[in-house]
């Protein structure tokens, strides 16, 4: 990374950090230190395990999909860029930035331009359909099996859901008919445009077009060249979701609660989309506030800025320190690969 990029990890961090630290004064009192009392790490380290088998699933996922379009990628070299992904992810507005990162990682590894952009963006198009069915499931349990909600909690809930059920519907509509997508976005576009030259947005007029074909052109290609691709996809997407999800309960447990299976999964849903809206580097603060105010509806107050704390230590940080591990390792062999190419060089010239 640059280093205008470690100053966004470093404000993305502050940022974090300041939240977290209002969220724990406001939330602890006398009871929170006999909940502490009560502590069972061996929850927290299976929270651990968890999410380092969600990320392994990730990596499969990404080997899988590029298997199947004849493409040979080492499990460990997909691991690397899922690893170094999430430092990106950390820094970039929403949680959803560290894509150009795996479509590099995937190009180093022989797999051309087009193909990586295709599987990277069709791990996205798998993750929302996911997160729709899921959301759907999950609010009518919720709905069934929990006599105290009410109105005030259910609508925004389902408001939530609709808004991820609206969105990959919009998304396989927009795929199907490129042009709709072209004037959705020319004018959203041109929201922000009001004041540029005519031949200004001439050109972003026409880099628009070309991108929505080239990404139109890799979706469909993917699709039909790729069946296996796609339930190999599927269900690395579900292990990972559901992992990714149960680590909360698996804190809970931790702090002496009971699991909320169905409401942590319905206020996981939610965080997760709330985190891929651009607001803050790596969604620092947005994520904090969301959890605290989803979860203090169904857990006890005294322990909920805990609970926070020690998810945000998990998704979050740990995210951070294995991210470095990856960008280290990506960053070493760059430099000896344009070592490498210049001796290379000179040894021609010679």
């Amino acid at each position: 990374m640059d280093r205008n990029q470690w100053r966004w990890l470093a404000l993305s961090v502050a940022f974090s950090v300041i939240v977290l630290v209002l969220v724990l004064y406001f939330t602890i009192d006398e009871n929170t230190i006999q909940y502490l009392s009560k502590l069972q790490p061996i929850y927290l380290l299976a929270a651990i395990v968890l999410h380092m088998l969600s990320l392994c699933a990730w990596a499969l996922r990404l080997k899988f999909m590029s298997r199947s379009l004849g493409y040979k990628v080492p499990f460990l070299h997909c691991l690397n860029a899922v690893f170094a992904n999430l430092l990106v992810a950390a820094v970039t507005p929403s949680q959803a930035g560290g894509e150009p990162v795996r479509i590099h990682e995937l190009y180093r590894a022989d797999v051309p331009l087009g193909d990586a952009t295709a599987v990277v963006i069709m791990e996205r198009v798998l993750d929302g359909i996911l997160l729709g069915i899921i959301g759907g499931v999950a609010m009518l349990l919720l709905w069934i099996g929990s006599e105290d909600l009410g109105l005030s909690i259910a609508l925004p809930l389902f408001f939530m859901w609709f808004l991820i059920t609206g969105f990959v519907i919009l998304f396989a509509y927009s795929v199907k008919n490129p042009e709709f997508l072209k004037r959705l976005i020319k004018k959203f576009s041109a929201f922000f445009t009001k004041r540029w030259h005519a031949e200004k947005i001439e050109k972003l007029t026409r880099d628009i077009d070309s991108e929505v074909d080239n990404f139109n052109h890799a979706l469909k290609n993917y699709v039909s060249h790729s069946k296996t691709g796609l339930v190999w996809g599927s269900l690395f997407t579900i292990i990972y979701w559901f992992n990714e999800f149960f680590i909360a309960s698996l804190i809970l447990m931790g702090l002496g609660e009971g699991p909320h299976i169905v409401e942590s999964f319905v206020a996981q849903i939610i965080i997760a989309i709330i985190m891929m809206v651009p607001l803050t580097p790596g969604s620092s603060g947005i994520a904090e506030l969301s959890a605290t105010s989803l979860y203090s509806l169904f857990i006890p107050s005294s322990i909920v800025g805990i609970f926070v704390v020690l998810w945000r230590l998990l998704l979050y940080y740990f995210n951070i320190f294995v991210g470095i591990f990856g960008t280290v390792i990506i960053v070493k062999r760059e430099v000896l690969r344009k070592a490498l190419k210049k001796k290379i060089q000179l040894k021609k010239n010679s």
